[in-house]
């Protein structure tokens, strides 16, 4: 691709970014010109120039001769032919679960039991003698047989090493018989732990798999992750996502040692995007905020004030909680991983401690729990205040409380990659009704709700690339199916891009500073090769992240192509 940055190019960005932060700081002003600059600023939608401070402020944007002439000694980015975006934010993700997919081993598209296996023979080779093997992203779904694997597929090749092994969606985990011995309880015979399920073959004994709350009696013997193997973590997720053209993330659900982990980082000037933490439910997170109140740390880059529940298990493996049995699982209608009374209970206690809601719910029932849970607590005050409460995933929806979400001025919470991965599948588990109300981007914006996009890394991508052509085309990779599944759901690319930008920000309290590009906002921005807003959609999981800066600062630059 010929000079896509203009005169300048990639090599001007990247001399840019190897300037002495003394010559940093003694310009007072950067210019940056583009072919385009989408602001998502209703009052001045599109620009070709922007003027930012030595501290990231944006001063002005407008005319790229007319700024220039306003800013005579201004340093000058000359983007050529790129297109400017505000910086995208995911709205759900897990950013230590993404920095360990480096760490463990990595299963994700995994087509056999057998490929399961190669991946681990691979990466047991490099650990010491006693470790654990751990790792995730194995779906069943993706195998030529879709029934849950066992211990015995593990047996045989780790007889004595304990393996530990997430699903996809994080809500089932599989262990072999030597991690199964680690447990001190007896995990045969039909009792089940609350909020989750271990699950048994006819003779009631416990097969390898357990679901939701169930898996934290693996979790629980499993050696713990060192504060140095939190914080790497966390740096390997964290530059994964601004090289997508992430600029932040809302981290669905930390417990207070890695919010430690993220100040320390912060504290070094280490944190290249910004993070919205969420406290880990009813837990030592959420119990500081309301000690201590909220939280932002004085880089801007780091904050919490949000308490991530879980209702509900996930679709793929049957815990997500319906209203009605399974299609494809008659007597099964889900898990609930908290009685609703201890829902209601912990809603009370955000609401009363100033911290915002954010529940996960995929079933019809979950979501319906979670709207009652939040018209309790909130009162006359779910019309009349701001408080911003989310649903997670809002994935399954009853026809009666589709339209509650807008009414109760609730988000949702969405993922659009969820929706073209569980496709495949989704309608055989809910059938031809329920499945109207199912990942209804289009019905939710059409009742007024707002949708915050994200991915819920690493369950899907990081890539924001990923979901915008989801959003806007509910195909596959290869386009299929042709016209979309279930394509009354779309959503524009304009709509898709404003979810993952301005109504990102708007969810985590960030919508005075973050995505737009408007005078008084950070200069948190994105240089593609192609513009999103005038692609084709199928075009636009092929978007090019040139360069993404936050603060007026580069994080992330491509490297230049090869002459």
């Amino acid at each position: 691709m010929r000079s896509v940055l203009g005169t300048l190019g990639l090599a001007a960005l990247c001399a840019l970014a190897a300037w002495p932060m003394q010559a940093a700081q003694a310009v007072q002003v950067t210019v940056l010109t583009a072919s385009r600059i989408d602001t998502m600023d209703v009052a001045q939608p599109r620009a070709q120039a922007l003027a930012f401070d030595a501290d990231g402020t944006i001063l002005a944007l407008g005319d790229g001769a007319a700024l220039l002439a306003r800013y005579p000694g201004a340093r000058r980015i000359d983007a050529g032919a790129a297109v400017v975006i505000p910086g995208m934010i995911d709205a759900h993700g897990h950013v230590a679960g993404l920095g360990l997919t480096h760490l463990r081993v990595d299963l994700t598209g995994t087509a056999s039991k057998e490929e399961v296996l190669q991946r681990l023979r691979a990466f047991a080779a490099t650990l010491p003698a006693d470790a654990w093997l751990t790792g995730g992203g194995w779906d069943q779904n993706d195998w030529p047989q879709h029934d849950f694997p066992t211990a015995a597929d593990l047996d045989a090749a780790f007889p004595d090493r304990p393996v530990w092994l997430s699903r996809i969606d994080g809500h089932a985990g599989w262990a072999n018989s030597a991690a199964l011995r680690a447990v001190p309880r007896e995990l045969d015979g039909d009792w089940q732990p609350d909020g989750g399920r271990i699950v048994r073959d006819a003779a009631g004994k416990a097969t390898g798999v357990f679901v939701d709350g169930a898996m934290a009696l693996v979790d629980a013997v499993q050696p713990p992750l060192d504060d140095a193997a939190i914080e790497r973590a966390l740096q390997l997720g964290m530059h994964d996502a601004v090289a997508s053209g992430l600029t932040g993330v809302h981290d669905a659900g930390i417990p207070l040692t890695q919010l430690r982990a993220y100040q320390r980082l912060a504290d070094r000037g280490a944190l290249p995007l910004r993070i919205t933490a969420m406290a880990d439910g009813d837990a030592e997170a959420l119990a500081w905020l309301c000690d201590n109140g909220l939280y932002r740390h004085p880089s801007h880059r780091l904050q919490m004030r949000t308490v991530k529940l879980y209702i509900d298990g996930a679709l793929g493996s049957r815990g997500a909680a319906l209203l009605e049995d399974y299609s494809d699982d008659h007597g099964n209608r889900g898990l609930l991983l908290m009685a609703p009374e201890q829902l209601d209970a912990v809603a009370a206690k955000a609401r009363g401690c100033g911290v915002q809601v954010a529940s996960h719910a995929i079933g019809d029932r979950g979501n319906h729990l979670v709207l009652e849970a939040y018209a309790k607590a909130l009162g006359a005050d779910a019309i009349a205040s701001d408080h911003r409460w989310r649903i997670e995933h809002a994935q399954v929806l009853a026809p009666a409380d589709l339209p509650r979400l807008a009414r109760l001025h609730v988000i949702a919470s969405m993922q659009p990659t969820h929706a073209t991965s569980d496709m495949p599948w989704a309608e055989t588990r809910l059938g031809p009704q329920r499945i109207v109300g199912a990942y209804a981007w289009r019905q939710l914006r059409d009742s007024g709700a707002r949708l915050a996009l994200g991915s819920d890394f690493p369950v899907e991508s990081v890539d924001p690339r990923l979901g915008l052509y989801a959003a806007a085309t509910r195909a596959d990779a290869q386009g299929q199916p042709a016209g979309g599944w279930q394509p009354q759901e779309k959503l524009t690319a304009y709509e898709a891009l404003r979810g993952f930008t301005l109504d990102a920000a708007y969810a985590g309290f960030a919508e005075d500073e973050v995505g737009s590009l408007a005078v008084g906002k950070r200069a948190d921005f994105v240089l593609l090769a192609q513009d999103p807003l005038t692609v084709a959609p199928e075009q636009l999981r092929g978007l090019e992240v040139l360069a993404t800066y936050v603060d007026g600062q580069p994080v992330y630059q491509a490297a230049a192509p090869t002459p």
